[in-house]
Parts: C-alpha cells; sequence; structure tokens
C-alpha cells in the first residue's frame, strides 16, 4: 500500500480527506502511482501531470524519504520505504509570484 499526500487545494477538487492510500504493482514508481492516484481520483487527472506528455507540471515537485525527486526520470523506482507504505508519496505546489 503506498501512501501518497496531495495539496489540500488538489484534495478539496477532489473530494479527497487526508492522504490517499493506493496498491501500485512493483515496481513503484512516480509514474505508476500517478497512474494509480489518477484512476483512483479522476478529477486529478491533468492537474499533477500534462494531460497529453503525461509529465510533472512546472509548478508540482515531488518528495520522497526528505528527497527532491521531481527531477528524477518518471520511471525511476521509489525509495523502499515508500514502496512499502512506511513513507509517504508528496505531491507539493510550489508558489511561484512576483
Amino acid at each position: 500500500m503506498v501512501r501518497v499526500i496531495v495539496p489540500s487545494f488538489l484534495r478539496t477538487l477532489a473530494r479527497i480527506t487526508g492522504e490517499v492510500e493506493l496498491e501500485v504493482a512493483s515496481p513503484v514508481t512516480p509514474r505508476s502511482v500517478l497512474d494509480a492516484l489518477e484512476a483512483k481520483h479522476p478529477a486529478l487527472c491533468g492537474t499533477i501531470r500534462d494531460h497529453v506528455t503525461k509529465e510533472r507540471r512546472p509548478l508540482v515537485r515531488f518528495y520522497a524519504c526528505s528527497e527532491d525527486l521531481s527531477n528524477e526520470p518518471m520511471e525511476a523506482p521509489l525509495p523502499s520505504a515508500v514502496a512499502a507504505g512506511d513513507e509517504p508519496f508528496l505531491v507539493v505546489a510550489s508558489i511561484a509570484g512576483g
């Protein structure tokens, strides 16, 4: 069971309370986690990743085990603690302004 935490505005959009628990087949990668998240909560399609390219949106970051995984390949395996459900996979919205 993989645990995912999404920003509050996306939880509101998808009507999620708290963190999401997902069944994800091995290997557990950012792509497989996001595929499972979007399958369970279709309202999130296109919010975290581009509809066409399936790449991370520019102002969205991914973290796990105190590491920024945003620039890692989407097919890179996540840490074993995330795959085991001991640590969450965090989707964080960056703030920009000027």
